[in-house]
């Protein structure tokens, strides 16, 4: 292992030794309990199997058999949750194959931040992890089962199944996915027609053919965003069947795969291979998780995401942790918005297995930890799977090594040969606060960014400032009033085409805010997620319509360069009324009220649960 990987995780887990010893803890006390259908009262066990089948009830209540609970964000807005539909059925059927049971214990709200960019049910995204973890917690309540499977692929429902799940960390948990959608219109071509839109050198017509094109049947969307993040991020972590993340919804090994977590997710109820995920998820696995997030110029959302996931745990990271992760990580993917390949093609260049092995080969990732599979560490992840059929036409996964040597330098690459010496992510610190920024689709010239600053309340605001023309010469957007308190943290994708245009005609531009641009969004210079927000009165609140911004993600700075006593002696702005009462109500708003008030900073996770 590298020295320096060893040294940010040592100090990972003295911060969080209390918070971690806690938490086992607790797990310790529950894993040791009789089983549901033992412990529980009559009345609850008829209740809870009721609707079973009376073998399934012999089998879960007096034979003792392992019983599976499901717990599904199936929904046919989002496109990737569609296939889950028909998943219930096949789970079951293979847990009898398998001498088990399995029920659905419950469903899990899961929006598609597609459909809401832009618009008011975007302030529930960020908060709707929170509610998915809860609902997670609700549907494993009944507690009766000895396993879960978690179905669920996009932004935020990851995450809050596995927040969710970690609060019941005596089960043995394995993820589900669905895959990829075929590839459509390439997303440089999609890019291209959304900042014609912009320009209105197209029509609705044309902008709605090419988005259509690009978004076009079952599956998760084919850029490398937060939705296809996760499923890197479940790979390293060892919760997915190996190699489970990018095959198609249709192609013929996704059904094996599925029943494959059913075996796999049994062996792990059992006493030779117990791994609940308690404490599967332990501090070496957080930072292989940070390392692969790193290694593939990943999500954004993830530096807020996956330290709430390690919060569930007892696990504290911070920024500064991915901070120096980053400068030791070095960059193996170029995968849109980070490259042109989407996610098909960098599964076909090798993927999540080409990228893990040589983490590990390379002493970036620990290769001894558990894992759901049988028991060879993550290196069992570093392999590909193939569909093989016997003579009987039983169908079961085989794994297979991986070539050497890339297939296409283009998309990935070995450890000697990297796109980057260093992650794809940065940590921006200065008199504004800390802030994050995502440089591996910036280009190189524009790493540095010192412009007068336009300071928008609202996302609407600079969207009609380029509308009017206003807009064309340098300058830093600062784009306040955006954070966890103020609205929920919507993301800003809809900024990313304007300024996009700009750019492209030779501008030099930069957005700055305490909100979230989506994890597509890429070759504009963004100090996102800027803590403390403006409605905490962060320094945001400060910068006044004409204030030089230098942002330096070359040495990791964000400073405003006002003269310090003046600084000193300026006040923080408020939101007027006007627009508070509006980010408050209406779409559902107003049920969200408590999590603005309780929620924590965005370095902390945006956690409304402690």
């Amino acid at each position: 292992m590298k020295q320096s990987i060893i040294e940010v995780t040592e100090r990972i887990i003295e911060r969080s030794r209390p918070t971690r010893t806690a938490y086992l803890h607790r797990v310790d006390e529950i894993i040791n309990r009789p089983k549901g259908a033992d412990r529980l009262g009559c009345a609850n066990v008829a209740h809870a199997f009721a609707a079973m089948p009376q073998n399934e009830k012999l089998r879960v209540v007096v034979e003792k058999a392992p019983h599976i609970g499901i717990v599904s964000a199936y929904n046919e807005m989002l496109s990737a949750h569609q296939p889950y539909e028909t998943y219930p059925g096949i789970i079951r059927d293979e847990a009898r194959k398998q001498g088990a049971t399995a029920q659905m214990a419950g469903g899990v709200p899961a929006m598609c931040d597609g459909v809401t960019q832009g618009e008011p049910g975007m302030e529930l995204s960020l908060f709707s992890r929170d509610t998915i973890a809860m609902s997670t917690a609700i549907a494993l309540s009944h507690d009766v089962f000895d396993a879960a499977l978690l179905l669920g692929v996009c932004d935020k429902i990851v995450p809050g199944l596995l927040i969710g799940a970690l609060h019941f960390g005596h089960l043995p948990c394995v993820f589900v996915p669905a895959g990829p959608m075929s590839t459509g219109l390439d997303n440089t071509a999609k890019s291209k027609v959304r900042e014609q839109y912009a320009q209105g050198k197209v029509g609705r017509e044309e902008l709605l053919a090419s988005e259509s094109a690009a978004y076009h049947s079952a599956g998760t969307c084919t850029f490398y965003g937060t939705a296809n993040s996760n499923q890197m991020l479940l790979e390293a972590m060892g919760l997915h069947v190996p190699g489970a993340a990018f095959v198609h919804p249709q192609d013929g090994m996704r059904e094996t795969l599925t029943r494959e977590a059913v075996r796999m997710v049994l062996a792990n109820t059992q006493r030779q291979h117990f791994t609940p995920i308690g404490k599967l998820v332990d501090e070496h696995v957080i930072v292989n998780a940070m390392v692969a997030l790193l290694a593939t110029g990943g999500s954004t959302n993830h530096l807020i995401h996956w330290v709430a996931v390690a919060r569930a745990a007892g696990i504290i990271i911070d920024w500064t942790d991915f901070h120096y992760l980053a400068k030791a990580t070095p960059l193996l993917a170029s995968v849109y918005p980070n490259g042109k390949a989407d996610v098909n093609q960098f599964q076909s260049a090798g993927g999540p297995a080409f990228v893990i092995r040589e983490l590990i080969d390379g002493g970036y990732m620990y290769p001894d930890v558990f894992t759901v599979a049988y028991g060879g560490g993550m290196r069992d992840y570093g392999k590909l799977p193939t569909l093989a059929v016997d003579a009987a036409d039983n169908k079961s996964i085989v794994w297979k090594d991986l070539p050497k040597e890339s297939s296409d330098e283009t998309i990935v690459r070995t450890v000697t040969n990297p796109f980057n010496e260093s992650g794809g992510l940065r940590l921006l610190k200065g008199n504004l606060g800390r802030s994050v920024i995502k440089i591996s689709a910036v280009p190189e010239d524009r790493h540095i960014i010192e412009a007068p600053a336009i300071v928008f309340d609202a996302q609407e605001e600079l969207l009609a400032a380029f509308d009017r023309g206003e807009l064309e010469k340098d300058f830093v957007a600062v784009v306040r009033f955006q954070g966890p308190k103020a609205n929920g943290m919507p993301e800003l994708h809809k900024l990313t085409p304007p300024l996009a245009v700009l750019q492209n005609k030779g501008f030099m531009v930069a957005i700055v805010t305490d909100g979230r641009m989506s994890g597509a969004s890429g070759k504009i210079p963004a100090a996102i997620h800027l803590s403390p927000e403006a409605s905490a009165g962060g320094a945001i609140a400060k910068i006044r319509n004409g204030d030089i911004i230098r942002l330096n993600a070359t040495v990791g700075t964000l400073n405003v360069l006002v003269d310090e006593d003046t600084w000193a002696e300026r006040d923080a702005e408020e939101l007027s009324d006007t627009k508070r009462h509006h980010n408050a109500h209406g779409f559902g708003r107003e049920l969200f009220g408590g999590m603005r008030r309780n929620v924590l900073s965005a370095e902390e996770g945006a956690i409304t649960w402690l």
